[in-house]
């Protein structure tokens, strides 16, 4: 079993910046893929950046140059830091497992609003 927890989000200015954390707990994910998705007002879920065990990383496009994914195995956390945000960015963001070919344990989700 994995359980997942948000944090972080909040309302913010159009241009401005901010972080959103994850903590994971139960079995260990450390060599697992983790990613954060979002979803905006009325919209399916969509991938924002990910992970994996080794270190590598993906971003979605829309967000590439001003959100940085991190995780700190350690301490069994994951952080996605938004800089430059865009009214477009409001959605509710989430912490995920990838287990492929899909994602398995998900959080509860964070809110995140930019104002413009």
């Amino acid at each position: 079993q994995v359980h997942l927890v948000e944090s972080g989000g909040g309302l913010v200015q159009a241009g401005g910046s901010l972080t959103v954390a994850c903590a994971h707990s139960g079995e260990s994910l450390r060599r697992n893929t983790l990613a954060w998705f979002r979803r905006l007002p009325g919209k399916e879920r969509e991938f924002v950046a990910g992970v994996g065990g080794s270190g590598d990383i993906v971003y979605a496009d829309s967000v590439n140059g001003r959100f940085t994914i991190s995780r700190d195995k350690s301490a069994n956390k994951l952080w996605l830091q938004m800089n430059d945000l865009k009214f477009e960015d409001t959605a509710v963001y989430y912490c995920t497992r990838n287990w492929n070919p899909t994602y398995d344990y998900w959080g509860q989700g964070t809110q995140v609003t930019v104002s413009s």
